[in-house]
């Protein structure tokens, strides 16, 4: 039995906590915010976010950033912009000899890292991991059958992880490549806000392929860039969870891109949504095409949409006017 810590109280962190009760480990959760933790506490569910999913009695969660002393496991399930600040404030707490999982997507602005490599940064000296994947939380949580990939250098790691959380409804597949997985959970929810654009603006099945093809595209030319394998983003953390974020009302990213199609700006949208990873990683994304020398015109012109203030609609027909080019053009450059 191991222990685990799970940092974050979200929709994906219970979820995570669920699946890890499930096999037998002593799970605990752990949020900054004392009063969704009490609520989860006196309802036995996540009212707000996981309505109908029942929580065992045997989880703990808590505000006590103690917990998490002596785990075997700390699985980082926060929203991309505070891992840092997170991996900085339970410091005290951790040990080398513990594994550290991100289970967050996104790309810190400034350093252009990936979430876990924010944590290995701040914690040089332990094994880190990542979980990543085609996954709404509301449909883990649910229990409806999900595959998800856990990554890390050493293959042991990724092991280790596989092997605390797999269950029935849970198949998780080991990977070596947490670079290129990362990326690819980060850069989709790009393409799903620019796929959301396109559902607002009353596309077509189409344009949503089209989309989506040339954003899998995008992604994979800077992916191989940073240093990420060609076929990981073929993979679940690359086409699959670009699938489920760009077709699913689950997304939030996809939700806020449909307003934006219809009209709201960009910011009164992710307002209105909330947490919209695309939008923060955008800018990032953006940056990084110029720093890889990377064409990438999907992301230009949504950054041009969400900080320059273009229209959606020009921005799709500058997509669509672009020169006539071979499909595969940077295989034959």
């Amino acid at each position: 039995m191991a222990k685990v810590t799970i940092l974050g109280a979200g929709a994906f962190g219970v979820s995570l906590a669920i699946a890890a009760y499930q096999n037998a480990h002593q799970v605990t959760v752990w949020d900054i915010s004392e009063e969704l933790v009490q609520s989860i506490l006196r309802d036995g569910e996540h009212k707000t976010k996981l309505p109908g999913v029942s929580i065992p009695k045997g989880i703990g969660f808590t505000c006590d950033p103690h917990c998490m002393e002596h785990s075997d496991l700390v699985v980082f399930v926060v929203p991309s912009r505070f891992i840092r600040s997170v991996a900085e404030k339970v410091k005290p707490y951790i040990t080398k000899e513990m594994i550290l999982v991100n289970a967050s997507k996104g790309l810190e602005e400034g350093t252009f890292y990936t979430m876990s490599q924010i944590i290995q940064s701040v914690y040089p000296e332990n094994a880190v991991g990542v979980i990543t994947g085609p996954s709404h939380a509301e449909e883990v949580g649910r229990g409806v059958p999900t595959t998800v990939v856990a990554a890390s250098v050493c293959e042991a790691t990724a092991a280790q992880i596989q092997e605390v959380f797999s269950n029935q409804s849970l198949r998780i597949y080991i990977n070596t490549d947490p670079v290129g997985c990362e990326i690819g959970g980060a850069l989709k929810n790009i393409i799903a806000l620019a796929a959301g654009i396109c559902d607002g603006l009353k596309c077509g099945d189409n344009t949503k392929a089209a989309l989506m093809t040339r954003g899998i595209r995008e992604i994979t030319n800077l992916g191989v860039k940073m240093g990420g394998k060609a076929e990981t983003f073929g993979g679940l953390s690359g086409i699959g969870d670009l699938i489920v974020t760009c077709c699913s009302m689950h997304s939030r990213n996809r939700r806020a891109g449909i307003l934006i199609g219809e009209g709201v700006s960009p910011e009164e949208a992710v307002k209105q949504i909330g947490t919209v990873e695309g939008y923060y990683c955008c800018h990032a994304a953006w940056e990084l095409a110029q720093k890889y020398g990377v064409s990438m015109p999907i992301t230009e012109q949504l950054y041009h949409v969400l900080f320059d203030g273009a229209n959606a609609k020009d921005a799709l027909q500058n997509l669509m006017s672009r020169p006539k080019k071979h499909e595969y053009e940077e295989l034959h450059q």
